[in-house]
C-alpha cells in the first residue's frame, strides 16, 4: 500500500515538473512561459534600495571596537544625505553590525551605538530625524564568514536601508 502511495506522488511530481506550457487565453494555443529579465537590463527604480545600493552605496564601516565615523565613512554618508535629499520621501532605517567577537549583549550595545553614529551624521546635514530610524543586530547578521581580520572588517558596519 504504502508503495503504491509513493508511486502516484511521485507520478504526479514528475507531471508537474514538465509542464513548462501555459494554455494562451481564447486561443487555444500553447506559449512557452516569458523568460525573466535577465539582469543587466533590469530597471532600478529611482529612490528604491536597489537605486541606493547600485548608485550610493549602503554601508559604511568602523574600526574595532570603534563607532566613531572615518574620514571615508563621513565622504559616504554625504552620498547618503544627496540621496535622501532627492527623494524626500524616503526613509531609512539604519542597521548597526558588529563582527562576532565580543558578547552579544556588548555587540548589541556597540551596534546601536554605530547606528546612531550614522543617524546623528546625516541629522547634523540636514536630514530630518524623523525619516531616519536605528536597529542594532550586533554579531547576529554577519555579511561575511570567517575568523579573520579581512571578514571583521566587512562586519563591522553601518548600512542603510531604504523604506
Amino acid at each position: 500500500m504504502k508503495m503504491r502511495f509513493l508511486c502516484v506522488v511521485a507520478a504526479v511530481a514528475l507531471l508537474g515538473a514538465c509542464s513548462t506550457e501555459e494554455q494562451a487565453k481564447g486561443t487555444g494555443t500553447t506559449t512557452a512561459a516569458p523568460a525573466a529579465p535577465s539582469a543587466p537590463t533590469a530597471q532600478v527604480t529611482p529612490g528604491s534600495q536597489a537605486d541606493f545600493v547600485k548608485n550610493v552605496g549602503d554601508r559604511v564601516f568602523f574600526d574595532f571596537d570603534k563607532y566613531n565615523l572615518k574620514p571615508e565613512g563621513r565622504d559616504q554618508l554625504a552620498k547618503w544625505v544627496a540621496f535622501l535629499k532627492k527623494f524626500p520621501n524616503d526613509q531609512l532605517v539604519i542597521e548597526g553590525h558588529c563582527d562576532e567577537r565580543g558578547t552579544r549583549e556588548y555587540n548589541l550595545a556597540l551596534g546601536e551605538r554605530r547606528a546612531n553614529s550614522v543617524k546623528d551624521f546625516l541629522v547634523a546635514q540636514g536630514v530630518q530625524a524623523s525619516r531616519l530610524k536605528t536597529i542594532s543586530y550586533g554579531k547576529e547578521r554577519p555579511a561575511v564568514l570567517g575568523s579573520n581580520e579581512a571578514a571583521w572588517a566587512q562586519n563591522r558596519r553601518g548600512v542603510g536601508v531604504v523604506q
